[in-house]
């Protein structure tokens, strides 16, 4: 492939017209699948929803990394398309950046974490 796929985890804050924030990244290339997550934007939520909303983002989002959650770009593109009211994530998109570490780093740091300070 030599180049990287990604999708961005939104929590969505009104579904009526479609704001939401970036708090996460799944990111794809031939080695595998990286799933990162923005734990000052985590912080930030609860000041946006309700304490019962902001454990639910937590633990899903932090489930996600575990046991093989997401195996497979299929998975993604399932999760893409049958997402909840809380939880939003991006169709896969394809990048012409090499699969480096300082290069999925660049990604993370300017989709997701950009400028974030609780």
């Amino acid at each position: 492939m030599n180049k990287i796929q990604f999708s961005i985890i939104y929590a969505v804050l009104r579904q009526e017209t479609s704001e939401k924030i970036s708090i996460g990244m799944i990111i794809v290339d031939d080695i595998g699948i990286d799933i990162r997550y923005s734990e000052g934007k985590l912080k930030a939520l609860r000041y946006l929803f309700p304490h019962n909303d902001v454990d639910f983002i937590n633990r899903a989002i932090r489930a996600l990394p575990l046991n093989n959650s997401i195996s497979s770009t299929k998975d993604i593109e399932y999760l893409s398309r049958y997402s909840n009211n809380l939880l939003n994530i991006s169709p896969l998109e394809t990048i012409d950046l090499k699969p480096t570490e300082s290069n999925k780093k660049w990604l993370f740091d300017n989709y997701v974490e950009s400028l974030v300070e609780v």
